[in-house]
């Protein structure tokens, strides 16, 4: 299946790319760069801002993000700039930590994990948080810890099941959990797939109306479907090695965006269109991403 080229957007780390369906526009971020992008494929028109990390919807417009010490409601401006507010606070295990991959739960409560900056080190500090509500500068506790770099954030359809991922190449995981949808609260953590026996390490991952998930193979070049029962049902190519994060988007839900990361320092010969965003047609719907209802 051809991997169509949206946008040679070339960026750092293209990451958390969200489909509004009232705007009819991809939204992503590039996270060295500090900024948010959006992409309207009716009249095909780009747009940036100065941020970081834009993660979900708020449901008074802008984006709930995390950043590097905490969550914050980000509004683009007019002016090319994000007026941010702070939510809550984290107090990492670590200096240089920041957030990495969140998203909504399907009643609206957002989670989001943490992960040490040099993530060639190892560091078990990265941890999994809730925020349900404006916290006021209060420290967001963590559900759960000892994780590298989580990733592959996703929920089920009937929003019983979510799946987390760690991309580490020490660890190479991604779990199924099962999840209350009244409470909020994940138990029974399992291995779901074992990402040492496919190609790539789990990066961001999606949720179709099948229940299939989708991640995204990092190092491989590829994009992962898994069934409910954690069976590899196929895998699609992008034209880069390091696809970063996928999500359903398009007027039907049924177009896959993947964005992808433009490493630095190496030749890219080979990969010209490496940080670029990528358009898949899987033959399957999405769903559509739960604005944040704290």
């Amino acid at each position: 299946m051809h991997a169509e080229l949206v946008l040679d957007a070339r960026n750092g780390t293209g990451e958390s790319p969200v489909w509004s369906v009232a705007e009819q526009a991809l939204y992503w971020v590039d996270i060295p760069a500090r900024r948010l992008h959006r992409w309207r494929p009716a009249d095909n028109a780009a747009q940036s801002w100065e941020g970081h990390e834009m993660l979900a919807r708020h449901p008074t417009g802008g984006w709930l993000a995390g950043m590097e010490s905490g969550l914050f409601h980000l509004r683009p401006g007019g002016d090319g700039r994000l007026a941010a507010s702070r939510l809550a606070d984290v107090r990492h295990a670590l200096p240089e930590m920041r957030c990495n991959d969140g998203r909504c739960d399907r009643q609206g409560r957002f989670w989001v994990g943490s992960m040490h900056q040099e993530m060639a080190a190892g560091h078990r500090a990265g941890m999994l948080y809730r925020f349900v509500g404006e916290a006021g500068g209060v420290p967001l506790l963590p559900w759960l810890d000892d994780l590298v770099v989580p990733n592959g954030l996703g929920f089920s359809p009937d929003g019983r099941t979510m799946y987390l991922s760690d991309s580490h190449p020490s660890v190479q995981a991604i779990w199924a959990f099962d999840y209350d949808p009244d409470d909020g609260v994940p138990y029974n953590r399992r291995l779901f797939v074992d990402m040492q026996r496919h190609p790539g390490r789990p990066d961001g991952a999606a949720v179709d109306e099948d229940g299939g998930y989708w991640i995204c193979g990092n190092d491989a070049g590829l994009v992962h479907r898994f069934t409910p029962d954690g069976r590899l049902d196929r895998s699609l190519a992008v034209p880069v090695k390091k696809p970063a994060m996928c999500a359903f988007g398009g007027p039907g839900l049924d177009t896959l965006f993947v964005t992808s990361i433009r490493p630095s320092g190496i030749d890219l010969s080979d990969q010209p269109l490496a940080g670029g965003v990528f358009a898949l047609q899987p033959g399957v719907r999405g769903l559509e991403e739960t604005v944040f209802r704290g």
